[in-house]
C-alpha cells in the first residue's frame, strides 16, 4: 500500500456504496454519476492493495477487507461529526438550515406558532417549512424532516410515532344555535352542511371501522385543498368541519360537536441518520418530538379526550386519566 494519505472522499464514497449494496444507488444518493462512483472504488481498492466488494445476484457484498474498512469509516465519520460538534463550540451547533416537510395541519397549526420557542434558543437557526399534500422523499433530500401519515418502512429512514389526531366535527355558536336539532350520531351528518380538506377524502377508506360509513356523507357543502379555508368557514358559520380536536386550542372560538371521535390517525415523524448527526438536525428532531409528548399537550395521546372533557378537568386542576376509546 502506498504511505500516501488516504482520500477521505473515496471513503466516504465506499461507506455510501457499501451500505446501499449498490453503485448505481450509490451514485443517485451521492448526486454522481455511476462512472465517477465506480472509478472511485476501483482507485481505493488500488491504494489499499485489496478487493473490498464481490459482486453477486443479491448486488455488491463486501469482503472481509471491506467489512474492516466500512468498519472504520464509520468510526471516521462519527469522529468528524463529533469535531464539528464540538468546534461549534457556544452556538451548541444550531447554525444553519433545517428543512421540515409537512401537510396542512400539525405543521401550520402546531408547529409553525411554536417555532418562535425555538428560534429564540437558536437565533442563528435558519428553519423552512414546505407545506404539501404528497410525503417528500427524504433520501432525496427533498426536506430533511417529514411529518407523516403513514410509517416509514425503508431502513434506511429513522421514525418516531409523535400521537394520533382525533377527528370531531367542529362548527360555530351561530351554526349550532341557528339549527333546530345538533347531530347525535355519524349517521346523521349528512343533514348540515359539512365542510372537509381534500385529504381526508382520500384517507376514508384508512378511517376503517368508519368508511363505509363516511363514505354516505362525501356529499359535502364546502370541500377544500386549504385547511385555512376550510376552518375560516367554519368559524363564521359555514357547517362543520372534521378537525383534530387540537384545534379547540388553537381557535378558542370553535365549539366541538358533543360527540364522540369520527376517526383516530396516528402520525410520524421521519429523517435519516445523515439529518440526526448534524447538531441543528437532532435539535430540531427533539424539539419536534417535545411538542407532542404527553406532559406537553394531551390532543394527541391514543386515548380520545374530548375538548369539553378537558376543559372541565383544566378547570378543575385534574389530570386526563387513561381509558379506552369509544369511536361513535
Amino acid at each position: 500500500m502506498s504511505q500516501s494519505r488516504i482520500d477521505w472522499d473515496k471513503l466516504r464514497v465506499f461507506k455510501v456504496v457499501a451500505e446501499m449494496g449498490s453503485m448505481t444507488a450509490a451514485a443517485a444518493r451521492l448526486n454522481e454519476s455511476p462512472p465517477t462512483v465506480s472509478r472511485k472504488m476501483d482507485e481505493l481498492e488500488k491504494f489499499l492493495s485489496s478487493k473490498l466488494f464481490t459482486r453477486s445476484t443479491r448486488g455488491m457484498e463486501l469482503t472481509e477487507t471491506g467489512k474492516i474498512v466500512l468498519r472504520y469509516s464509520r468510526q471516521m465519520e462519527d469522529a468528524a461529526n463529533q469535531v464539528l460538534s464540538e468546534a461549534v463550540g457556544q452556538s451548541d451547533g444550531s447554525e444553519g438550515r433545517v428543512t421540515i416537510g409537512t401537510g396542512d395541519g400539525v405543521g401550520p397549526y402546531w408547529i409553525a406558532p411554536r417555532l418562535a420557542q425555538f428560534q429564540k434558543v437558536h437565533p442563528k437557526a435558519q428553519v423552512r417549512m414546505h407545506v404539501q399534500e404528497q410525503e417528500p422523499d427524504l433520501l432525496k433530500d427533498e426536506v430533511d424532516i417529514a411529518i407523516q401519515f403513514t410509517e416509514p418502512r425503508d431502513p434506511e429512514i429513522i421514525s418516531h410515532k409523535l400521537g394520533t389526531l382525533h377527528y370531531i366535527g367542529f362548527a360555530s355558536q351561530d351554526y349550532l344555535d341557528a339549527q333546530e336539532t345538533l347531530p347525535s350520531s355519524l349517521f346523521e351528518y349528512y343533514q348540515y352542511r359539512c365542510i372537509l380538506h381534500e385529504s381526508y377524502v382520500r384517507q376514508v377508506e384508512r378511517w376503517a371501522p368508519k368508511a363505509g360509513e363516511l363514505k354516505k356523507m362525501i356529499d359535502f357543502a364546502f370541500v377544500t385543498n386549504s385547511a385555512s379555508a376550510m376552518i375560516e368557514l367554519c368559524r363564521r358559520g359555514g357547517g362543520i368541519a372534521l378537525l383534530p380536536t387540537y384545534h379547540k386550542e388553537v381557535f378558542p372560538d370553535l365549539m366541538a360537536l358533543d360527540m364522540s371521535e369520527v376517526a383516530p390517525i396516528q402520525f410520524w415523524i421521519a429523517y435519516t441518520d445523515q439529518t440526526r448527526r448534524t447538531p441543528l438536525g437532532n435539535l430540531m428532531i427533539e424539539w419536534i418530538k417535545s411538542l407532542f409528548a404527553k406532559d406537553a399537550s394531551p390532543w394527541f395521546t391514543d386515548d380520545f379526550l374530548h375538548p369539553k372533557e378537558l376543559s372541565e378537568l383544566s378547570a378543575t386542576g385534574q389530570e386526563p386519566a387513561a381509558k379506552n376509546r369509544a369511536v361513535g
